[in-house]
């Protein structure tokens, strides 16, 4: 497999801490589990949010918020690069 086949197969995911991609979707992966994946951290982020609405922050430091919304952020755009995936399979196939 050339590099060019590896650029193609391999959908890098957004960086978010980094300057580049470490992270890595295989658009070569069955649709079922891409949309597993995607579902996962789906259900995990609105579970999450859920749970923080449902608590008082009154007690919450300076860092809390930050953390609760950097958490979900780094949830949801998972699954964005995942759906961007499955998109591109669902429709080129």
């Amino acid at each position: 497999m050339n590099t060019q086949d590896l650029s193609e197969r391999f959908i890098p995911m957004t960086p978010i801490a980094s300057d580049g991609p470490v992270l890595f979707i295989d658009s070569q992966a069955p649709l079922v589990d891409l949309h597993a994946c995607a579902s996962e951290r789906l259900v995990t982020a609105l579970d999450y949010l859920n749970l923080m609405a449902c608590i008082t922050l009154r007690d919450a430091g300076d860092k809390d918020i930050g953390a609760v919304t950097n958490t979900a952020r780094l949830l949801l755009q998972d699954v964005r690069d995942v759906l961007g995936v499955i998109e591109t399979k669902s429709f080129s196939d």
